[in-house]
């Protein structure tokens, strides 16, 4: 039978790559529970609370707590709590301006050395997720179909650049956005606006245009960022 790995830890001595491997599932379950509510942005709880509330024992969990105030989603108050971020109008401005200012990059990077088939297939992706739209669509599966769209044309363009201190801070910026964007509704206007923004970069990179990818990239970020700051 094959074995679960859990977080229930292990009876007598842990090995290195062990406690590393709870460390890691640790910081996934923390953030999820932001990403789901079970812990509200902006909350200030105590280290007993996360693990009631997350099922994480309390050495992973102190570990990945470490992570995520490195990170700059939390802070640790020593003998009173944990203070997890709450998202605001200048943590918004700065992560959308940093994006663009390492996207930009990433973008003439895969105009100038993406795979042809690669950025066809984003862009038929694009196009027949945007006429279902058009068409009527929209629900749950539309919306993991566009977070799929999504991450494939960012994350692909940040692998072209083969630079995985980039690749470290996009993920940390990854966590921003999905914090900031917790109170967002999508509605089918935004999909499509989101949809047609892309499709601008993409064809700029299919025609190995750096200067209009780069260009299509900014205006798809600074209209992002004005969609984001009507929320505050």
């Amino acid at each position: 039978m094959t074995q679960v790995a859990t977080l229930t830890p292990n009876r007598g001595r842990s090995t290195a790559s062990e406690t590393e491997r709870l460390s890691d599932i640790a910081y996934r379950k923390v953030l999820e529970g932001l990403f789901d509510r079970t812990v509200p942005a902006g909350a200030f709880v105590s280290q007993n609370e996360l693990v009631n509330l997350l099922g994480i024992p309390v050495q992973p969990l102190r570990d990945a707590l470490r992570v995520l105030e490195a990170e700059g989603v939390l802070t640790i108050h020593p003998r009173s709590g944990i203070q997890f971020l709450k998202p605001d109008l200048e943590l918004a401005r700065s992560t959308y301006q940093f994006r663009t200012i390492i996207e930009r990059a990433a973008a003439r990077s895969f105009a100038e050395s993406g795979d042809v088939e690669t950025i066809a297939e984003m862009i038929r992706d694009h196009e027949a997720l945007k006429e279902k739209i058009e068409g009527g669509a929209f629900g749950p599966d539309i919306l993991a179909e566009l977070d799929s769209v999504e991450e494939r044309l960012h994350g692909g363009m940040l692998a072209s650049l083969r630079n995985p201190l980039v690749e470290t801070t996009a993920r940390r910026l990854k966590n921003y956005v999905r914090l900031i964007r917790l109170e967002r509704l999508v509605t089918q206007p935004l999909a499509l606006h989101t949809l047609r923004e892309h499709l601008d970069i993409l064809r700029a990179i299919e025609a190995r245009d750096g200067d209009a990818a780069e260009r299509a990239v900014a205006a798809h970020f600074q209209a992002a960022l004005q969609r984001i700051l009507g929320m505050f």
